[in-house]
């Protein structure tokens, strides 16, 4: 269970990372990319897999002096085609029924940067990001999935690499949406997205 851990403090040695990460288990390396000039990152490494997994979920977005964490999966172990079928291949598999999509998201957006846009509404168990700007978000409670829907729809959304959009957030039953403003400024709003372009996406989410 090897993941990834960036936005360092310059001054973070192994020690403060074996201190951020032992509670979740037993580590078996710790890896620390600190050249000058950049931001730091490391690769930590558990022994069960299942503690990487409880790792991400309780340091991803931990503020940690002056610095926002990002821990994730390394990228190696899965891309952006296709949804991941989680553990190594993508993003932790703790699964609900309330589910929304989000349509629009920057190119650069990645399924931390939504989860971390998303959480306002509640407490998120997942989220993952498909090509072409469209990301799926699942919700704890029902509450917290309503409330996304009504309060995160058409907001402004910025990725890790500063790109910004406005997304739309609509239920997972919705047949068609409208595309998100670009971040040229036009809304294009009213223009329809054909869930046909795209069956692998949405096919494996309907309830059966």
């Amino acid at each position: 269970g090897r993941i990834y851990v960036g936005n360092l403090p310059t001054d973070v040695r192994e020690k403060d990372l074996e201190d951020l990460f032992y509670k979740y288990g037993r580590i078996r390396e710790i890896e620390l990319k600190n050249r000058h000039g950049l931001v730091p990152f490391a690769f930590v490494r558990f022994e069960d897999p299942r503690d990487a997994e409880d790792a991400i979920y309780g340091r991803n977005g931990y503020d940690y002096g002056q610095c926002r964490l990002r821990v994730e999966f390394p990228r190696t172990y899965g891309g952006r085609g296709g949804w991941p079928r989680g553990g190594r291949n993508g993003p932790p598999t703790r699964r609900s029924d309330f589910r929304v999509l989000v349509s629009g998201l920057p190119p650069s957006g990645s399924w931390q940067d939504l989860k971390d846009h998303m959480r306002e509404a509640g407490d998120v168990c997942y989220a993952d990001v498909q090509k072409d700007g469209v990301g799926m978000v699942e919700y704890l409670r029902k509450e917290d999935m309503e409330y996304a829907l009504r309060k995160l729809d058409d907001t402004k959304f910025r990725s890790h690499e500063g790109e910004t959009s406005y997304i739309r957030v609509y239920p997972e039953r919705s047949t068609s949406y409208g595309y998100s403003r670009s971040r040229s400024g036009s809304r294009g709003r009213d223009s329809p997205y054909q869930s046909r372009g795209s069956p692998h996406y949405f096919s494996p989410f309907r309830p059966y």
